[in-house]
């Protein structure tokens, strides 16, 4: 089994990245992350971020893109991520009229169909990140969830699971990961407090309530390639919260 890589969303830093999009790359490399997802590019063309992640030996692993970028401005996110060396563009995010009727998921799941059909022309991977509604509601008898990766195939939709979330929905991940393996090549690894008024707080690695054991087990049973640490809102400042992860991946996966 080949061990499996360590990213980071980049989403977590969004605040550092607004000031020094560059210098934070910098630091991130720094703490030994092996590659980056992004969530917008600081204001950087393709050739100059594809030079700045050759430099910082940073693998793009890809991009969260919304529906709406999909929608209207496609052919500058196929640009730009074919440019870096993306392997994967993921959707993470449909706002309620986007999901909630059997027309409203028919029409996102085909601009993710035309979206998945255009990025795989360039050898990029289409995927799909859930949040917790996607197994509280539901379309008809199915959770949302079901509805999205059930109407497509794996070649269409690939899944980037984030554990978090299934876990504050009150599925167990690691079941998941084993009833998608093969399908999902991304997790978003991520840790989850749950507060006395029953609030999700994200917290650092280790020091929540998934068990992040069994989902790296799992994970790597089921052939996932990336595992992508994000934390929503950070309890620290966010470059020592994306440190405190990374030493926890170090004592507990990658120098076992």
């Amino acid at each position: 089994m080949a061990q499996m890589r360590i990213g980071l969303q980049m989403y977590t830093l969004r605040t550092e990245t607004a000031n020094d999009f560059t210098g934070v790359l910098r630091k991130v490399a720094a703490l030994g992350y092996e590659g980056v997802e992004f969530a917008g590019y600081g204001g950087l063309k393709p050739d100059e971020l594809a030079k700045l992640l050759h430099e910082l030996n940073l693998v793009a692993i890809g991009s969260h893109v919304s529906i709406e970028q999909l929608m209207n401005k496609l052919d500058e996110e196929i640009e730009m991520n074919v440019a870096i060396g993306s392997k994967y563009v993921i959707c993470p995010y449909l706002e309620e009229q986007r999901r909630n009727s059997e027309q409203a998921i028919a029409e996102t799941l085909a601009v993710f169909k035309e979206a998945s059909r255009r990025f795989a022309d360039k050898g990029i991977q289409f995927c799909y990140h859930n949040h917790d509604f996607e197994f509280t509601e539901k379309i008809g008898n199915s959770l949302l969830f079901d509805n999205i990766v059930g109407d497509t195939t794996a070649e269409q939709i690939a899944i980037e699971l984030d554990v978090c979330w299934v876990k504050y929905a009150g599925y167990d991940p690691v079941a998941y990961i084993q009833q998608y393996a093969g399908r999902i090549p991304l997790i978003h690894l991520k840790d989850l407090r749950i507060t006395e008024d029953g609030k999700p707080l994200t917290v650092e690695l280790g020091n929540g309530e998934v068990n992040l054991h069994a989902v790296i087990d799992a994970a790597g049973a089921a052939n996932v390639n990336w595992m992508i640490v994000e934390q929503d809102v950070c309890q620290n400042p966010p470059l020592e919260s994306v440190s405190t992860s990374m030493k926890w991946l170090r004592e507990h996966y990658l120098n076992k």
